[in-house]
């Protein structure tokens, strides 16, 4: 039998490297998709070639067991199974093809790994070499000096001094080559480009303004870093370079501007010792530790002395903030300008690259794909409906460009159809969805988290605000880490400062940490929820964690209409129906689920009748996105859902759900938003402490026809959190509302008609926090006020009509009091207090909170 390893010696070893050579070539023009990938790939076996010949000169010279490089061959047998099921995919199967797309990358990164690992064993082979070489010369030059005859032997070896010489540089320059080839992949992973700006490209559109908005930051006086930040593909690194190359810039930084790139594992070392090689020091200093060449990098801008200094840090990764803290220091011309799909809070001020506008797209789309003369071969509008796939994305906008450019009208018409038909531009773009999958790499525990909450944002519908109340509901059910408000929050700001989402806060104050967050919302890009779906779309469909399904009229998918699968495995199930959908429908099985999200647009609703099925349902989001409130059947289905605890409605009209008696025995949380619930409530229709007797949490928001709150929910005997804001008809809370005994938190904000609390709040003995801010009409608080012996937090702004305070808050101990100038006022008179304080409320400068709700 063989060595396993003979194929590396001699026209063996070639014959294999170029059967996968001539593999991948065919590949690559067969399909285009797979261009960018095997690039990589070719580049990774070229530098596996250059080392195992070195090796095989090397073992040959010491005679060495050549079992060392099995692991290469395997690893190359096994790429060539892979290229070679590669080239049997058909071009249209796009989904295969963004599968052997991972698969190819994984392999090019175990190439990777063989090469370093292989260039040890060369390092070594050639160091055992040199040794052996120059101890023979040693020996030899000691005989001569001993002049003893050794010329037969020396024939004998075929051997002389001069040969020794020769022998030596040669292995030296080996060494040399090989050392130099271990670094070079450290290199690459760390630093891509050094020192000079890049080239821009020979078109750029829509960022004059942005430019001129950095140009404004970078100048400032008080900004030495600025970030750069926006998904990926979206140009940053094009501004950055136009940012270099302005005429202003360069006036001011003249000669002194450094771009270096950036990628996963950054060496601060290093690029340190580049910036002094780029200035042209013949000595580069050496560090022995980060800590070392931040000095080092503080005196090198001192040095520069009146000379501005700006450096670029493009494409820092995730997990990088250790790299711009070093770099973040204040200094008179130093700056520091960093490109990143990531916003690094604590780090510089962040600048947010928006998408291209509409004509700018157009432009960038009529040079990409070259059309020039050629445009009327392809109607207007046909290029208009392709360019409003790409919703502004620079490189969508490119690589559609590109795939288009030259191709027939009917090319075209059918990319539109099916984009129609609910298929995404990811579908048909596998560069992009590669590029866009690149912000999903899981790389730490908490990358695993921020990836799993981004999938779920697919479940909420295109161009409509995401309630932040929604997904805390969705994660703290669906996530052990994430079984608290603050830690969803928490995590939400990772998903933003990724840039893969975006967080608007509408709240008229700047207050935190009060666990209001009714009025927080997140945006997300429409290619960004698109990568969302497509991501937990790979798995087969009976298999999927998350099934999300979008029903135009009423086409429902073939596989649900035909009933092809039995039984459903996914966790979450979200469905979204426009306002043609009637409520015809198909059965689905879904024992596994524990989500159900349902988004719909029609008048009237019927819940699906499987959802009885649904056992292990702990979660329903059901939110309307008409003008006016939804009526809804078929609620009583769920009333057999024994592991039901949250419940979120909007714009639903309660009195239609009331139609048929209803209890919820398992329910902890209900939350109505924007609801017609007020003659619900008023008629006795519905029995809260019947339909729902273990409620923990109950928060009423944007109800504006509720007048009063039911009798019966003092009867919530559980109830530990009551939230209603933004109910301006409110007149009046229940008057035994000091009934309960578990109520830790009361919140009244913004229900500008409420003129007092119920005697009986005094009663409230847990009561922490009370928030009574923007009740306009409060005129005077309960005598027994300061009984509430736990309060701790007490938000009382812009309580205007409240003229004076009862003579018994002064046993309010501990207690922290965020109001206004007004608020001061009526304190001011019972302070001291032991270790209470007032707080003043910053106003919100901008006007986000004039909510505009889309519909």
């Amino acid at each position: 039998m063989a060595n396993p390893v003979d194929v590396f010696a001699g026209a063996g070893g070639g014959l294999l490297f170029s059967v996968l050579y001539e593999a991948l070539k065919e590949l690559t023009i067969k399909y285009l998709l797979f261009k960018h990938v095997l690039k990589s790939v070719k580049s990774t076996l070229k530098s596996l070639e250059n080392v195992t010949q070195e090796i095989a000169k090397l073992n040959d010279d010491l005679d060495r067991p050549k079992e060392e490089m099995a692991g290469l061959k395997t690893q190359l047998d096994e790429g060539k199974v892979l290229v070679d099921k590669c080239r049997k995919v058909r071009a249209w199967r796009v989904d295969k093809t963004y599968k052997y797309s991972r698969k190819l990358i994984g392999w090019n990164d175990s190439l990777k790994e063989q090469y370093e690992i292989l260039n040890v064993f060369a390092l070594r082979n050639g160091l055992e070499t040199l040794k052996t070489v120059k101890g023979t010369e040693k020996t030899v030059n000691q005989i001569e000096s001993s002049n003893v005859t050794i010329k037969e032997g020396v024939e004998d070896l075929q051997i002389n001094n001069e040969d020794l010489k020769i022998a030596v540089n040669r292995v030296e320059a080996i060494t040399l080559n090989i050392e130099a080839a271990m670094k070079q992949p450290q290199k690459e992973a760390e630093i891509e480009a050094w020192g000079e700006v890049p080239d821009l490209p020979t078109l750029t559109v829509g960022l004059d303004g942005p430019l001129n908005e950095l140009k404004m930051m970078m100048f400032n006086d008080e900004v030495s870093m600025v970030v750069l930040t926006a998904p990926g593909g979206c140009g940053k690194t094009t501004l950055a370079t136009k940012f270099c190359r302005d005429k202003k810039v360069q006036e001011k930084f003249k000669n002194n501007i450094f771009f270096v790139t950036v990628s996963k594992t950054p060496n601060f070392c290093l690029i340190v010792q580049e910036l002094y090689k780029s200035k042209g020091n013949l000595q580069v200093p050496t560090f022995k530790d980060d800590e070392n060449a931040v000095k080092w990098l503080q005196t090198f801008v001192k040095e520069q002395g009146q000379d501005p200094l700006l450096v670029v840090l493009d494409d820092v990764w995730s997990g990088s903030e250790y790299l711009l803290h070093k770099f973040d220091f204040k200094m008179p011309n130093y700056k520091v300008l960093v490109t990143s799909r990531s916003e690094f809070p604590g780090c510089g001020s962040p600048y947010h690259l928006q998408s291209l506008d509409f004509d700018n797209a157009m432009t960038l789309f009529h040079h990409e794909a070259s059309l020039g003369e050629k445009t009327l071969d392809i109607p207007q509008d046909i290029i208009r409906k392709v360019v409003e796939g790409c919703k502004g994305f620079p490189l969508a906008i490119t690589v559609a460009a590109k795939s288009l450019c030259g191709r027939p009208i009917e090319d075209w018409e059918k990319r539109l159809v099916e984009w129609s038909k609910g298929s995404s531009i990811l579908d048909s773009e596998i560069q992009l969805l590669l590029r866009l999958q690149t912000s999903l790499d899981v790389s730490n525990k908490e990358m695993i988290m921020v990836r799993e909450c981004f999938l779920d944002l697919g479940s909420f519908p295109e161009d409509k605000r995401i309630p932040v109340a929604a997904l805390i509901d969705i994660w703290t059910e669906s996530y052990d880490s994430l079984d608290e408000d603050i830690l969803c929050v928490a995590n939400l700001h990772q998903i933003t400062n990724r840039s893969l989402a975006t967080l608007v806060v509408t709240r008229k104050d700047k207050l935190q940490g009060d666990g209001y967050y009714t009025e927080h919302f997140v945006t997300q890009h429409d290619l960004l929820r698109e990568l969302a779906i497509y991501e937990s779309t790979l798995e087969d469909t009976e298999q999927r964690e998350r099934l999300i399904i979008n029903i135009s009229k009423d086409n429902f998918p073939k596989w649900w209409r035909e009933q092809k699968y039995q039984c459903m495995k996914a966790r979450l199930l979200s469905i979204s129906t426009d306002g043609a959908f009637s409520t015809n429908w198909p059965d689905m099985e879904l024992p596994e689920a524990e989500v159900l999200v349902l988004n719909f647009q029609t008048k009237n609703y019927a819940l699906p009748p499987f959802v009885e099925k649904m056992v292990k349902l702990k979660v329903l989001i059901l939110t309307s996105y008409g003008i006016v409130p939804s009526e809804v059947t078929n609620f009583q289905l769920l009333c057999t859902s024994s592991n039901l605890k949250r419940m979120r409605l909007e714009r639903i009209s309660i009195p239609s759900i009331a139609k048929h008696p209803i209890q919820f025995s398992s329910l902890q949380k209900i939350s109505l938003f924007m609801c017609n619930i007020g003659q619900a409530f008023s008629d006795g229709s519905i029995q809260l402490s019947h339909a729902w007797p273990n409620l923990v949490e109950m928060n009423i928001d944007y109800c504006n026809d509720l007048v009063a709150l039911p009798a019966d929910t003092s009867d919530l005997i559980l109830l530990k959190k009551l939230s209603i804001t933004n109910n301006h008809k409110l007149i009046a809370l229940p008057e035994d509302i000091g009934k309960l005994a578990k109520l830790e938190l009361l919140r009244l904000r913004s229900c500008s008609g409420l003129e007092e609390l119920p005697g009986s709040t005094g009663n409230l003995k847990k009561l922490n926090f009370l928030d009574i801010s923007y009740c306009f009409s409060i005129k005077e608080l309960p005598e027994n006020f300061g009984e509430l012996s736990s309060l701790r937090k007490l938000n009382m702004r812009d309580c205007s009509r409240l003229t004076e305070l009862p003579l018994s808050v002064p046993s309010l101990e501990h207690l922290q009091v965020i109001g206004d100038d007004d608020t001061k006022s009526l304190w001011q008179p019972f302070l001291p207090i032991k270790g209470t304080n007032i707080q003043l409320a910053k106003d919100n400068v901008n006007l986000n909170w004039l909510h505009k709700y889309q519909f």
